[in-house]
């Protein structure tokens, strides 16, 4: 599914990929001040720094995405840890259960 804060684009090797709306306002942004660049003087002035601005955008959308899926592990392994730790809780009480059962018989 997905987030309201994603675009949906086409790469250059045809796959769909989604950006994040955070690279994508910068790309529009970059894209504005480029096209505004081009009028005044001429589009060779952007020739060359075109593809490696898109590069970095891309970059920067691959690293946000990969932080979104280490922010989610982090958020199930917090959940998995504190189910451990209850658990541990509990068989912890258990056992001290037991051994003061156990002293009361003798």
């Amino acid at each position: 599914m997905m987030e309201l804060d994603e675009v949906v684009y086409q790469d250059d090797y045809g796959a769909v990929s989604v950006m994040s709306e955070r690279v994508s306002g910068l790309a529009s942004s970059i894209y504005q001040e480029f096209e505004r660049l081009i009028k005044s003087y001429d589009e060779e002035v952007v020739k060359e720094l075109m593809p490696l601005v898109v590069t970095v955008l891309e970059n920067l959308d691959s690293v946000l995405t990969e932080n979104r899926e280490h922010e989610v592990e982090l958020e199930l392994l917090k959940e998995d840890n504190e189910q451990l730790i209850t658990q541990y809780e509990r068989e912890k009480a258990l056992r001290k259960q037991a051994e003061e059962g156990h002293e009361v018989e003798n």
